[in-house]
């Protein structure tokens, strides 16, 4: 596996594992991917990688949003992370989460933070192991599918910056 930046050439395959995300229901309020010119648009292009097997394909992908414009938030991001099913156990994400933390502390980024649904298991194990904490629970903040859904905020703070 291979970790590089995401580009406009990895556009097609990033969108359809966000789909197939969006679709299992546990990782997103949104209720389909948007088309690649509204991610790029909306991803700080610094912060988003992907994981490549050997023959070029996308196993997954992490990105960054900015959190706010307000300058006292300029050193927190908020992030997703999405793997494709066929390459979830093998420490893609963990990958991914890595070079995006190697990426936001050389910017001077001291929280990444993330919302994930507390049924989102793996997700939150993988976050942990990441260096991820659990700031709260945000009860029924929003309706999925017709249903309140919690979302478990989560954050790591960079040892670095200080």
């Amino acid at each position: 596996m291979n970790i590089a930046p995401l580009t406009t050439e990895h556009a097609d395959e990033v969108v359809a594992i966000y789909q197939t995300g969006i679709d299992e229901g546990n990782a997103t309020f949104e209720t389909t991917a948007p088309t690649w010119e509204q991610f790029d648009a909306a991803k700080m292009p610094e912060h988003r990688f992907v994981a490549l097997a050997e023959d070029g394909r996308v196993l997954g992908w992490v990105a960054a949003t900015k959190v706010s414009d307000r300058c006292a938030y300029a050193g927190v991001v908020e992030h997703s992370v999405y793997v494709h099913p066929a390459a979830r156990s093998r420490g893609v994400a963990t990958a991914l989460l890595q070079a995006l933390v190697d990426s936001t502390e050389a910017a001077g980024i001291w929280t990444i933070q993330s919302g994930i649904f507390p049924e989102n298991t793996a997700s939150l194990t993988i976050h942990e192991r990441a260096g991820f904490r659990i700031i709260g629970t945000r009860e029924r903040i929003g309706r999925h599918h017709g249903v309140w859904r919690d979302v478990v905020l989560t954050e790591r703070r960079s040892p670095l910056i200080s």
